[in-house]
């Protein structure tokens, strides 16, 4: 991250916020997997710098990443009892690129939706470690900063967070183009009620997670296994009837779907490709998750 150096009038400090908020709502969303939550922690930071004495802050972006960080943290920890009590799985809040102003967010490449979910199994400090450092390239001096643990305690806590990431994160070794294939393909299946033709979609082993929050019908656990999750989709789509409509969307950074009923917005459908077969599937429902997605 490009760190200038401090300026002391308020408009060139706006201006200065203005250029990097992209970013830092990137960094937030990365700890919390809510773009909401994101935007209110940045919010936050603002008024924060506002207040602070700027002739401290020799580097006014390092000042605001450890910051937004920070906030995060806290918002992060006392979200995991909320998660605890969540009706069904809970997903992160999609970001959908052609739905959100292009200045909105910056996302980094490795926040896909499965990513995200598998950031959910990490403690608070080691998911904080892991995104600050792997995924956004600060120091584990920086990343001490925000944690408020030692920079030798934060690599450790980074370690085990990678170690955790690369047994359990998807495999990405299909390019934009292919992935995009297998979505337009599983569109056309699914809305055509055609099981044989996602059975040749899905890996065997694919596993499907829906949130809806408890305030619209979802699948209250993970449906795993090509067979079951195909009737589950087929039934789905059957539930809509003629109603129900895909548009092909980028979700997260990758090939993604919007599902539409009766001209409306009802979901938003986040798959993972690997050897030309989905291997995970993430929809969601809940209509307080979809509100940022015009």
């Amino acid at each position: 991250m490009s760190r200038p150096s401090c300026v002391n009038s308020g408009e060139d400090l706006a201006t200065e916020f203005d250029a990097i908020r992209p970013r830092l709502v990137g960094v937030a969303y990365g700890l919390l997997g809510s773009l909401d939550e994101a935007e209110d922690v940045v919010q936050d930071a603002w008024l924060r710098l506002g207040r602070a004495d700027r002739a401290e802050i020799q580097d006014v972006t390092g000042w605001l990443v450890v910051t937004v960080s920070r906030l995060a943290l806290d918002v992060l920890r006392s979200a995991r009892v909320r998660r605890e009590e969540y009706v069904g799985p809970w997903l992160p809040e999609p970001v959908v690129t052609e739905a959100d102003p292009a200045d909105r967010v910056t996302l980094a490449e490795s926040m896909s939706m499965a990513m995200l979910v598998v950031l959910e199994s990490l403690s608070p400090a080691e998911r904080t470690a892991f995104v600050l450092h792997d995924v956004f390239g600060l120091s584990f001096q920086e990343v001490a900063q925000a944690v408020g643990r030692s920079p030798a305690a934060c690599r450790q806590l980074a370690a085990r967070a990678r170690k955790h990431v690369a047994a359990r994160a998807p495999r990405f070794d299909v390019d934009a183009d292919e992935h995009r294939r297998v979505v337009e393909a599983f569109a056309r299946a699914s809305t055509g009620h055609d099981i044989d033709a996602l059975l040749a979609l899905l890996d065997p082993d694919v596993v499907l997670r829906s949130d809806g929050g408890g305030l619209v019908t979802a699948a209250r656990r993970p449906v795993r296994g090509a067979d079951r999750v195909s009737r589950f989709l087929v039934g789905v789509a059957e539930r809509f009837g003629d109603g129900g409509r895909f548009t092909p969307a980028t979700v997260n950074g990758r090939p993604g779907l919007l599902r539409f009923r009766d001209g409306a917005l009802s979901g938003v459908y986040g798959l993972t490709v690997a050897g030309g077969r989905i291997t995970e599937i993430h929809i969601v429902v809940n209509p307080e998750k979809l509100r940022s997605v015009r």
